[in-house]
């Protein structure tokens, strides 16, 4: 390739040039127009601009034997869709995620209202024109009107929909996330449905993990109000705001959700991680049902 390669490494991978069942080895290259896949008889090239989805560990049945951590690239070929399942070692596969995202989506422009929400209420804010950015973990907004962060360890929530941005209805990503011990909402359209969907199936990822988090917890009923009740304070409060009861037993349960990594002690008050946010969400959808 005669353009920049960002990623070079040798794998596993299963393409529609492997006539085996089995995947075979060889050589993965990523540039920011492509990503080609070869072995010393034949050479696999995808062009980024027809990329249509991304996915961790989803492997047709039939291959499924032969792969562990996977990451399989769906494409457009004509009117074909063809997968590429690429194998790599835990983290690597991660990295490799990371960069394919950042290499097809960063530097586009978007059209943003942000925060579009605060703690669930409407806010005024206008569209803005800025430049997407990802690096592992944040998604970065650079541009009119101040540069932002988003943690992808801190969204909540997200969602698909139609809204007015930059004078017309857009589908559009609407994603919650935690800030500051509350809970922003930003819209964020691309400028076309196909990076729009690679972006939603970024987020999707992150988002999974964090969910794969959570599951492994459980709480008490008692935790869960805790929860709710500095939730409503605005996301941060302190001791007094929370007393229900015994003193002791709310610093035992406030305690508790400490070790879980759901509240952090901010400025001599308590204030709700992002995983704290995911929990009360969950718990008020759960509830609203």
């Amino acid at each position: 390739m005669s353009e920049t390669v960002v990623a070079d490494f040798v794998g596993r991978f299963h393409t529609t040039d492997v006539t085996s069942a089995e995947p075979v080895s060889g050589r993965i290259l990523l540039s920011h127009k492509r990503l080609v896949l070869a072995t010393g008889d034949f050479k696999t090239t995808i062009p980024l601009s027809k990329v249509i989805d991304v996915n961790l560990g989803t492997v047709p049945p039939a291959l499924a034997e032969f792969f562990s951590d996977t990451v399989t690239i769906a494409y457009s070929d004509g009117d074909s869709k063809l997968t590429a399942i690429i194998e790599g070692k835990g983290e690597n596969v991660e990295r490799f995620k990371t960069v394919f995202f950042k290499v097809v989506l960063s530097g586009q422009t978007v059209i943003v209202k942000h925060p579009a929400k605060r703690g669930g209420r409407v806010t005024d804010a206008g569209d803005r024109k800025m430049k997407l950015k990802l690096s592992e973990g944040t998604l970065r907004l650079d541009g009119n009107g101040g540069d932002f962060d988003i943690d992808l360890g801190s969204v909540t929530s997200f969602s698909r929909e139609k809204r007015d941005l930059g004078g017309k209805v857009r589908p559009a990503l609407s994603v919650d996330h935690a800030s500051g011990g509350t809970t922003l909402t930003t819209i964020i359209t691309l400028p076309n449905n196909r990076k729009l969907n690679l972006l939603g199936r970024f987020l999707k990822l992150e988002y999974s993990e964090l969910m794969e988090e959570l599951e492994d917890l459980e709480f008490t009923e008692e935790q869960i109000e805790a929860l709710v009740t500095l939730y409503s304070a605005g996301g941060r409060a302190d001791l007094s705001q929370l007393l229900t009861g015994d003193v002791t037993e709310t610093q035992i349960i406030l305690d508790q959700l400490r070790d879980k990594d759901l509240i952090r002690d901010v400025d001599g008050a308590m204030e709700l991680s992002a995983k704290g946010q995911a929990v009360v969400s969950d718990h008020i959808e759960d509830v609203n049902m």
